[in-house]
Formats: C-alpha cells, structure tokens, sequence
C-alpha cells in the first residue's frame, strides 16, 4: 500500500474592494473565511468570469465550506472586507 501526503491548502487574504485574480489553472476551492461581516457581496469565479458562489453583502462572520473543483480562480469583492479563500 502506498501512503501519500495530502495536498497542502493555500489561501488569500483580500481586505480592498478589488477583483483578484489567484490562479488560472483548474482549482479546488475548499472555503472561504468571512473575517468581519461582508461590507458588499463577494463573488467567486472561475478564469471565464462564471460565478460559481455568491455571499450577499452582510454576510457575517464564519467559515463557509464550498468544496468545489473550478476552471481557475477569481474573487471579486464589491467593498472592503476582511476574508480568506482557501484552496487547493
């Protein structure tokens, strides 16, 4: 039997109102972390700009697992929040 190491998880801070583009290749987003309630909506995509989650403005805090396998990876954040997109 053969024992693998699991993949390690990267993430990205975003705290502007910015689009941010994070990878171009096919990506596993796991989660994102609200760190203060959602000044304005945020919006994962993938590379096409196909919104693939959407968190409405006032979100609050937390930690929303998503688990999904997308195209490349861009998160657009309509005001200053504080979150994390983890990924893989």
């Amino acid at each position: 039997m053969k024992v693998t190491e699991p993949l390690a998880a990267s993430s990205t801070r975003i705290t502007t109102a910015t689009t941010t583009s994070i990878k171009t290749t096919q990506t596993n987003v796991l989660r994102l972390i609200i760190g203060t309630t959602a000044a304005g909506t945020i919006s994962i995509q993938d590379s096409a700009s196909n919104v693939k989650a959407l968190f409405k403005a006032s979100m609050p805090e937390g930690v929303y697992e998503l688990g999904f396998v997308s195209a490349g990876l861009k998160v657009v954040t309509g005001a200053a929040s504080d979150i994390t997109i983890v990924y893989v």
